[in-house]
């Protein structure tokens, strides 16, 4: 990635832009996959911004959030050959990338201020802070489990919705559907998350 795509991390500080349509965003990552650079710098203008966005919920920190959406992009254009369409949108494909990168950072991060806090206790075990964490891990692996459970169509408009930030309007002209088919497929995602949590 060059100094040229640095700057377009950041969303615009006055308004947030409508994601590119679904089906724009997957010609660019054909054509990035097989090595189109200016294929690329267009993709990373258009994914930056919502990458970054769920970046900086996850880790409320701007500069780490930063180094995550970088992180995310440079795997995107790696992995570009292996991005399949038949499993979901290109904003759907990287966000979940770019969120489960920013979970692991805070892992990470967690993990190394526990390591701190045993040695200035002198190894004093932190029970809690282990439970808590098992706890985390656990809610996380239901989550997910629960996830795949749906289908694609519920999963891809509840990922945009709740990790992307997307409102449903915005949904459904990404992807290209009717209003209504939105609302149907995360009201209907919904209920199937409930009774996966025993609250249905």
């Amino acid at each position: 990635m060059t100094s040229r795509t640095d700057s377009l991390l950041r969303p615009p500080a006055t308004a947030r832009r409508a994601p590119a349509p679904a089906r724009d965003l997957a010609a660019l990552m054909a054509a990035a996959a097989r090595g189109d650079e200016d294929a690329f710098a267009r993709l990373y203008s258009a994914l930056a911004p919502p990458v970054y966005g769920i970046a900086l919920r996850t880790l409320r920190n701007p500069s780490h959030a930063e180094e995550v959406a970088q992180e995310v992009l440079l795997e995107v254009w790696r992995t570009a050959a292996a991005y399949r369409p038949d499993r979901g949108a290109v904003l759907t494909w990287v966000l979940t990338i770019a969120h489960r990168r920013a979970v692991d950072r805070v892992r990470s991060a967690r993990a190394a201020a526990e390591r701190e806090l045993r040695v200035a206790l002198r190894d004093r075990p932190v029970t809690e802070s282990v439970a808590e964490q098992a706890e985390r891990l656990a809610d996380v692996q239901q989550v997910r489990s629960a996830l795949a459970r749906l289908t694609g169509a519920q999963r891809e408009s509840l990922v945009l919705a709740y990790y992307g930030g997307y409102s449903q309007s915005e949904i459904a002209g990404f992807l290209g559907v009717p209003l209504g088919t939105v609302k149907t497929r995360m009201r209907d995602g919904l209920r199937r998350l409930r009774v996966a949590f025993g609250d249905g």
